[in-house]
């Protein structure tokens, strides 16, 4: 049984998920502009190169942190950070990141839109792409123009929560990094969905390709009936 042709998505598709792609990617690129405006400003000391650490062993920030915005106090405030990692800083102490970084980014903004046009994935899958897409393009911009992923949401609790100890922290993320999460998460669920409904396809043409049991039964008896004494 061979699984049926997939449609290319039409036009119409294709054009609203590049418009949500780019209200996505305006969304971040602003919230990290007003980060860099609010919540920073230039240093008082050279801070030496990007993303590289000095003589201590240190990766000194490129700008000076303003005081935070606090949200609620002891639980989510909005503070200034210069990610050299991937989201939430995964391997931000690896030397060979970049080598990783451009890479993926470039691999992900190729690759999804490709998916997408053949008529890959269900629904879902579909409103995955711009935000995966809008993520990696709004980290890569940073990574181009600074050297360093802007982040500034920090969620801790001061005073402990449950099972965590006071003064647990939360690696401080940006909104690139909550498309790229919200996106991963969609295409998890069309995977469980696309799993699904192939089981269903294989199940409803089994059933068709067997013969009817009322009429193999009738054709048994009918065989029986005739054979010779």
């Amino acid at each position: 049984m061979t699984p049926p042709a997939r449609t290319p998505r039409s036009p119409k598709v294709l054009l609203v998920c590049l418009a949500a792609t780019a209200l996505l990617t305006f969304l971040d690129l602003g919230s990290k502009q007003w980060a860099l405006d609010t919540l920073s400003a230039e240093s008082f000391v050279p801070a030496g190169p990007v993303c590289e650490a000095d003589e201590d062993g240190y990766i000194r920030n490129q700008r000076r942190r303003r005081a935070p915005v606090v949200l609620v106090d002891g639980v989510l405030e909005l503070s200034y950070a210069e990610n050299c990692g991937a989201a939430f800083g995964f391997l931000r102490d690896v030397s060979w990141r970049r080598l990783i970084f451009f890479p993926a980014a470039l691999f992900a903004v190729l690759l999804l839109p490709f998916m997408l046009a053949r008529g890959q994935g269900g629904r879902l899958f579909v409103w995955s792409v711009p935000f995966v897409l809008a993520g990696a393009l709004g980290n890569l911009h940073d990574r181009v123009m600074h050297g360093f992923v802007v982040d500034f949401i920090r969620f801790y609790f001061r005073d402990g929560f449950l099972f965590l100890q006071p003064g647990w922290e939360y690696p401080t993320f940006n909104v690139a990094d909550i498309h790229i999460t919200v996106g991963v998460v969609l295409i998890l669920l069309d995977g469980v969905a696309e799993a699904r409904r192939e089981k269903e396809r294989l199940a409803a043409e089994s059933a068709a390709a067997a013969p009817p049991v009322e009429a193999a039964s009738s054709a048994n008896g009918d065989d029986e009936a005739t054979e010779p004494s």
